[in-house]
């Protein structure tokens, strides 16, 4: 089973939620507002680019 993680920048309101998972291969992102529209999936190297950019 996929253990999802809401991201700690997710507003406390429940605005702006993020959720992260590690899966084979990458790391999934998710709306936790809308969890069974889907997720996408990014491999580790764009990942770690997409939060280095957020820094």
């Amino acid at each position: 089973m996929t253990r999802w993680r809401k991201s700690s920048r997710s507003g406390s309101q429940g605005d702006a939620c993020v959720e992260l998972a590690a899966l084979p291969g990458g790391v999934g992102l998710r709306d936790s507002k809308a969890p069974d529209v889907g997720h996408l999936t990014l491999s580790p190297a764009c990942f770690r680019k997409l939060v280095e950019q957020w820094k």
